[in-house]
């Protein structure tokens, strides 16, 4: 029983961070029918920055915040400057461009700070939390992990429901044409939407780097299980996003922790759980029923 408590508290951790790259690209995928495969390159990047400005200042709290910016940033050059002429031209042209642009980002990674491995403080202890003499599986920062991640997703519903940007959004994601139509500037939303998935890729990197080691590759892994939990969800669904990332953190915990071989069995059980999804419910979990007029 203490393992499966340590295992599951443990799976959602890491669930979290899959549910933050999950509902990056379910962002930028109801706007414009993209997946960003450079999504990873950029939260990679944008760890790299922050471990320079805390390495300059001292200050985990101050590269925690550039992070978070040059995210913003990145995000919406990126569809400014790469992604936007690509908007009306075959699909397959927008997929190419999103693989050059992962390339790019590792490539300067490696020339900037070079290819080796190198830690990443966290904000608060690593050592295991206890409920008298028995350990949960889960550290002071891990709580941070959870706590930053749904505030974060709070933050972001709060303002798609309520404010007169999020409708905005809401509405060019529902139906450009008509959206235009009405008065909404559909192209600098869809620059929004990249700056806010580019926030959320920043904050995945900067949550899940101090439990693994920080290269120009580190985030691919993470990239594929994200990739995974959203289409698991359903990829016009962020609430499937997050229920995504929850059960695959979780499943993945327990095949590591009662698998034979476990670790090396863990991309195995994702993409089973993939193959499976798809097979019962090809749009995801949480996919809006599909309805036809006649």
């Amino acid at each position: 029983m203490v393992e499966f408590l340590q295992f599951t508290l443990s799976g959602a951790v890491f669930g979290m961070i899959y549910a933050v790259i999950a509902l990056s690209l379910v962002l930028i995928w109801r706007g414009t029918r993209l997946l960003n495969y450079a999504q990873g390159g950029m939260a990679m990047f944008t760890t790299y920055v922050a471990l320079e400005v805390i390495y300059r200042t001292g200050s985990y709290w101050a590269g925690f915040v550039v992070a978070l910016a040059t995210g913003i940033v990145l995000g919406a050059v990126c569809q400014l400057t790469v992604i936007r002429p690509t908007l009306n031209k075959p699909p397959l042209n927008a997929v190419i461009v999103t693989i050059g642009l992962l390339t790019l980002l590792e490539g300067l990674a490696g020339i900037f700070y070079g290819g080796q491995y190198r830690s990443f403080p966290a904000a608060f202890s690593i050592t295991g939390l206890k409920v008298g003499t028995t350990p949960l599986g889960v550290s002071h920062f891990d709580v941070f992990v959870v706590a930053a991640v749904l505030v974060t997703m709070l933050a972001l519903a709060v303002a798609f429901r309520y404010t007169s940007a999020g409708l905005r959004m809401r509405a060019a994601a529902f139906n450009a044409t008509i959206a235009r139509l009405a008065g909404i500037r559909v192209a600098r939303v869809l620059t929004v939407g990249w700056a806010l998935a580019g926030l959320l890729g920043a904050l995945a990197g900067v949550l899940v780097s101090p439990s693994t080691f920080l290269y120009p590759n580190s985030m691919d892994t993470i990239f594929v299980y994200g990739f995974t939990a959203a289409v698991i969800g359903g990829l016009d669904s962020p609430v499937g996003a997050v229920v995504g990332g929850l059960l695959l953190g979780i499943a993945l915990s327990y095949a590591g922790g009662y698998l034979h071989s476990g670790a090396d069995l863990v991309p195995m059980v994702a993409l089973g759980i993939l193959v499976l999804v798809l097979m019962v419910r090809p749009d995801g979990l949480f996919s809006a029923t599909q309805v036809r007029r006649v």
